[in-house]
């Protein structure tokens, strides 16, 4: 399976990342990635940019050194009625938005608590891709999620940096597997995130593709090998049809 994009990075914005915009992009062109969205935390998280920051992301041009660069966010969900961190005038003019929830910002509740904030925020008008559902510290409905994911439109992630073993979201496997299988059934498109915090980790998606080929996910149902097909299916593109 081949993957062409990367929907899911973080650069020194983010204040726990490690390389600049400019050195994560280039090594998406080394790695022959057609398209990449920055995605840093946004202001509620600790030691993260700021407002300013999203507001201002439209000076990154949307091609370079070869890569469409989608200039996005990482919201933080931070109650269980799906409240997050910028407003939607900014959340309008960016690319890509993804919202996940984040121990630091919304501690873990009860399963219904914690699947009402994710139904919750996949109602919002902006936000694309809810970001690794896979965290076992929030126990989660996912037949309840996939079927909220067809009536919305928001795109399930698959998270690389979830799935490696002894990680902090250790666990997440196990949960992501009986994601995957509810799409599959569904025929519910994923898409993959490699949720990298130092350039090197751009495109790398190991431990989601052999968790893809266990359950014998199909290529079709994989938004980034399809990057024109991704970027018609963001809610953003769907609103002005």
């Amino acid at each position: 399976m081949k993957f062409w994009m990367d929907t899911h990075t973080h650069t020194i914005a983010s204040g726990h990342a490690y390389s600049t915009l400019d050195e994560t992009v280039r090594y998406a062109a080394q790695q022959g990635l057609r398209a990449i969205a920055i995605t840093d935390h946004a202001p509620e998280m600790a030691h993260t940019t700021c407002h300013a920051y999203f507001a201002n992301l439209h000076v990154v041009p949307p091609r370079l050194h070869g890569v469409r660069v989608l200039r996005g966010i990482e919201l933080n969900i931070l109650d269980f009625a799906g409240t997050v961190d910028m407003d939607d005038t900014i959340l309008s003019r960016l690319d890509l938005a993804i919202a996940s929830l984040h121990v630091p910002c919304l501690k873990p509740g009860s399963k219904e608590e914690n699947t009402n904030a994710c139904l919750n925020v996949m109602e919002h008008p902006w936000i694309d891709i809810l970001g690794h559902p896979g965290d076992p510290r929030y126990p989660l409905d996912y037949e309840a999620l996939v079927q909220k994911a067809k009536e919305t439109g928001t795109m399930l992630e698959v998270n690389n940096t979830s799935l490696i073993p002894g990680g902090f979201r250790d666990g997440s496997a196990e949960n992501v597997e009986q994601m995957l299988r509810l799409c599959k059934k569904e025929q519910l498109k994923v898409v993959v995130g490699s949720d990298a915090h130092f350039y090197t980790g751009v495109g790398t998606f190991d431990h989601a593709q052999e968790l893809m080929e266990k359950v014998a996910f199909p290529p079709h149902l994989v938004w980034n090998t399809d990057v024109d097909g991704f970027l018609a299916a963001r809610k953003r593109c769907k609103q002005f049809r």
